[in-house]
């Protein structure tokens, strides 16, 4: 089969890439399914792949993608035939429940993330566990889908399962280039919030204004919560949802109103954050992590796929054989909105 293969560990990772035309298929097992791939997106986790994980060996070469949408081929045992011809979308993680130790409470299960710790969807077919696809209607392009699936899921995570958004909430969304930024300002705009939306780029957040934001922050590499708080009647935002990590942590904090929750899903410039602990009790703050999201909430942020209340935004999109070039625009962060492989032609 076809495939993207990143060769070595290394940075940058575009140049670390392969296509395989005649790479071995996924060996499909007992609850799982052959995806033939329509579509693939790609996250910042696939430059994390290339360029390796703290406190994780990658074997390489290694096929990462996060995100991926096809028709079923064949399915393992145990899973109903009638999946087969269907197209389907991806959660890519898998959860695995840690084992109950006597008299402690219980705690989040393990995840498992297809494209990293085990062989992803940037190949020409893909294998999942049968409990880890939905449906898409035949409506649903696979493009669009491809780039909606694990950024909606994770913003929505954030946002409605962890920060437990509230309509009419003020929400700040940081670096609003990024897809799960998107995805963010796309549900809290659901939720008729209003929305501030920070970026290094004027021209990001000009484009931001058509996807409804309410008001800009151009991120000069200084405290931008003094913006945000004349934005606010010096008041501050009810929730703060970053992926962005060090670079700006600080700043998320001082703009976060008394009572408000500071919500995180990833760290891109680093993960040693300055903090002001002082400001967080005092203004008894909440500190949110979230990862990934459960198979009912992918159901609930799909139901707004299908109905046309959420959408993601495609950047651009390229053939598998122009992977170094799909990859050195992720690496520049010039996009705006998610990168997707057409495995179609």
């Amino acid at each position: 089969m076809k495939a993207i293969e990143i060769t070595r560990q290394g940075t940058p990772v575009a140049p670390n890439l392969r296509f395989n035309p005649d790479h071995p298929r996924p060996k499909l097992s007992d609850g799982s399914v052959l995806v033939r791939t329509e579509a693939s997106g790609l996250n910042q986790l696939d430059l994390w792949v290339g360029r390796g994980v703290p406190g994780y060996e990658i074997n390489y070469p290694a096929i990462s993608g996060s995100d991926g949408v096809g028709i079923v081929e064949e399915v393992g045992g145990g899973v109903s035939s009638n999946w087969i011809g269907r197209r389907v979308i991806l959660n890519a993680g898998v959860q695995r429940e840690q084992p109950l130790e006597p008299d402690t409470l219980p705690v989040s299960p393990m995840i498992q993330m297809i494209g990293e710790h085990v062989q992803g969807t940037l190949a020409e077919y893909f294998v999942a566990p049968a409990t880890n696809i939905l449906a898409l209607g035949d409506e649903v392009d696979p493009l669009q889908a491809a780039a909606f699936g694990l950024a909606h899921l994770t913003a929505w995570r954030m946002l409605v399962t962890r920060a437990q958004l509230k309509s009419g909430s003020t929400v700040l969304v940081t670096g609003i280039g990024g897809g799960v930024a998107q995805a963010l300002l796309g549900i809290a705009n659901l939720f008729s919030c209003r929305t501030i939306v920070t970026s290094r780029s004027q021209e990001k957040l000009d484009r931001a204004v058509e996807l409804g934001a309410n008001e800009l922050v151009l991120d000069e590499g200084n405290n931008f919560s003094r913006q945000v708080r004349a934005l606010t009647g010096k008041r501050g935002v009810d929730v703060c949802a970053d992926s962005i990590g060090e670079a700006v942590h600080l700043a998320c904090v001082k703009s976060l109103a008394r009572g408000g929750t500071f919500v995180t899903c990833g760290c891109t410039s680093g993960p040693r954050a300055h903090t002001d602990l002082a400001r967080v009790f005092w203004n008894e703050l909440t500190i949110i992590g979230s990862t990934m999201g459960t198979m009912a909430e992918f159901q609930q942020v799909l139901s707004h796929l299908h109905s046309g209340r959420l959408s993601a935004v495609v950047d651009s999109t390229f053939s598998p054989e122009d992977a170094r070039d799909a990859f050195s625009r992720l690496e520049s962060a010039d996009q705006f909105g998610k990168i997707v492989i057409d495995w179609r032609s």
